[in-house]
């Protein structure tokens, strides 16, 4: 059976380069534990120039598929056999299967994550929020591309990007298709007055990250009903949702969008749809701590 080792045991795992900071491991570790199947995730440290050859060998090396962080997500777009719509619209990958054939099936499960995080942070809360009223989104990089993606699909009726260079934010606005979504791009110095109506806003760049300069936005104007979304999650809470959190927001770190965007690699190389729950949670978060306690 393709994907199952000699031993019986079923394997995937995550390429990078370099690969050791990533928290699949745990994350993955954790539920295979508590489903209690044979299986293994690996972390795969795999240059660039040996991607091709990496993806090419999985199934004869008995992996059912892999997840991709930097620097391989686009380069990836190259070398697989097919690529769904939601991959081809952010233009990365994130999550490759291997089929009964041998063939290699790729996925970006980014804008799942991103969103399955909002809803479970902002519950009944986020249809509101849906209903007419604007998403600010900080930034216009990789995780920018997924948030619009994601957002259109699940049915936004504007979405207004921040970032320092106008032109990648304007970029972002070709994803949203036929969607109908209104998408417009603006400087970085225009986010604080534009948050006056918002619903959401999403801080997508690494600015307030651990060893990152940190973001400083005027919240202000921003309604206090909006619900306030950060994807990083070093620190957990960062600035901006602190800042988010002292005036009445709903505030949303970014650990959930980690956790929910692995649910679907899981579910097609082990055969569970995997809880994402607080003991998950905790989970990688003790991965992270102790990680970084090795590193001082």
């Amino acid at each position: 059976m393709t994907g199952v080792s000699r031993s019986g045991v079923v394997k995937a795992g995550v390429m990078g380069w370099p690969v050791s900071h990533s928290l699949s491991p745990a994350l993955h570790g954790h539920w295979l534990a508590r489903y209690g199947i044979a299986g293994r995730y690996d972390a795969i440290p795999v240059e660039p120039v040996a991607l091709q050859a990496a993806l090419e060998n999985l199934a004869e090396n008995g992996f059912r598929g892999v997840n991709l962080t930097v620097p391989h997500k686009e380069a990836a777009l190259e070398i697989v056999d097919s690529i769904d719509a939601t991959a081809r619209r952010i233009g990365a990958v994130n999550t490759i299967v291997v089929e009964k054939d041998g063939t290699l099936s790729a996925t970006n499960t980014d804008a799942y994550g991103l969103i399955e995080n909002i809803r479970a942070g902002a519950g009944a809360a986020l249809a509101a929020r849906f209903d007419g009223r604007p998403v600010v989104i900080l930034g216009a990089g990789g995780a920018a591309r997924a948030a619009v993606v994601g957002l259109a699909d699940a049915g936004v009726a504007e979405i207004r990007i921040f970032n320092r260079t106008i032109s990648r934010a304007e970029a972002l606005a070709e994803l949203v298709g036929e969607t109908g979504v209104r998408v417009s791009a603006h400087g970085w110095g225009d986010a604080a007055e534009a948050l006056s109506d918002a619903g959401l806003l999403i801080n997508t760049s690494t600015l307030g990250m651990t060893g990152q300069p940190p973001l400083a936005l005027d919240l202000a104007r921003l309604p206090t009903d909006a619900v306030v979304n950060d994807i990083v999650y070093a620190p957990l809470e960062t600035e901006l949702l602190a800042a988010g959190r002292a005036r009445g927001n709903i505030v949303i770190d970014g650990l959930g969008m980690l956790l929910h965007q692995a649910r679907a690699g899981f579910h097609a190389w082990f055969g569970v749809d995997p809880a994402v729950d607080d003991d998950l949670r905790a989970a990688v978060l003790r991965a992270r701590d102790q990680r970084a306690g090795a590193k001082t």
